[in-house]
């Protein structure tokens, strides 16, 4: 007896090795530090996105806070290959020269890379990070961004003609329409579910190169829409790199939807490793019901005196 336990403690001691491989924590990096106005409160939403990545027991976040575009980068020198993702919630005009070519060289070499609501406002004349997001809006991007593309047949469309380059109405919940189920992000998820009270990203440019549209949203006339099916949430390849895109995220209260966890979560797995081994949550949204978390929405001290959006329309 004590040969076979100790035969059978040996093998388990072998396989030790792998065991810990699999269960050790995929590093993350959440960036931040800038926004384009007095919107998107980078301090009140990187904890709330660490923590939904953090909650799942797949990821070890760090945060690390870059300078303001017109601040001193001299001591600034961020270890990407740390990381095997960055999640960007970020909006900058731009960045110096070398900080930007390491981060192509980071990305390019497979580095992941997620995309969050305003962090495709970023960057409007660094070519490189406009080919990683594919599309993006504001900071004075015109058509010579690239073309405003959208969803129009079942099949994804390009406009050159000139125009505006990002626009959004009032935060309503809108529904997301599944355009790729076979992806892994989108496995298992519903093909229409009602997002909570957010900005609808519209007429977003970009040169649009390696992008699959996973969803989209319809962008409502009645609320200052094009009237055309939007991008919402893309997946894009730079190089080796695996890029997630999501324009969803405006504020905490927009963070709190299960369904934008779900594909957060998801999205950072698969832009780290290729692979999504998460299931979709049984409290998930259906096509005609909300569904958000009450301890994430309460992350925002606004929620808590009811200053923050309400769902009220569908």
């Amino acid at each position: 007896m004590n040969r076979i336990f100790q035969a059978t403690f040996s093998a388990l001691l072998l396989c030790l090795p792998g065991l810990a491989a699999v269960a050790a924590p995929i590093p993350i990096m959440i960036l931040d530090g800038e926004s384009g106005g007095p919107y998107h409160n980078w301090k009140l939403t990187t904890p709330v996105l660490k923590r939904e990545l953090e909650e799942t027991g797949l990821f070890k976040v760090t945060v690390v806070t870059a300078p303001r575009s017109d601040g001193d980068f001299s001591n600034f020198k961020p270890e990407f290959s740390r990381y095997k993702a960055i999640v960007m919630n970020y909006d900058a005009p731009d960045w110096p020269a070398n900080l930007r070519a390491q981060f192509e060289d980071y990305v390019r070499k497979g580095g992941g890379l997620i995309i969050v609501h305003a962090a495709d406002n970023a960057f409007p004349n660094w070519p490189a990070y406009n080919l990683m997001i594919g599309i993006g809006g504001w900071r004075h991007r015109t058509e010579q961004a690239g073309p405003y593309w959208y969803w129009k047949d079942g099949k994804l469309v390009s406009d050159p003609s000139p125009g505006p380059t990002g626009s959004h109405g009032a935060r309503l919940p809108f529904q997301i329409v599944t355009r790729d189920a076979a992806h892994p992000i989108m496995r298992g998820l519903p093909p229409v579910w009602v997002h909570v009270n957010d900005e609808l990203y519209a007429t977003l440019r970009g040169p649009g190169k390696n992008m699959t549209v996973l969803a989209t949203a319809h962008s409502d006339p009645k609320n200052k829409g094009t009237g055309h099916d939007e991008p919402i949430i893309m997946v894009l390849r730079y190089g080796k790199g695996r890029i997630f895109h999501t324009t969803l995220g405006h504020d905490v209260f927009a963070l709190s939807c299960v369904g934008f966890i779900t594909i957060f979560q998801r999205g950072t797995e698969w832009a780290a490793t290729g692979k999504v081994t998460q299931k979709a949550p049984a409290n998930f949204p259906t096509a005609d019901s909300v569904s958000y978390r009450v301890d994430i929405a309460e992350m925002d001290p606004a929620f808590l005196k009811g200053a923050s959006p309400v769902v009220a329309a569908k």
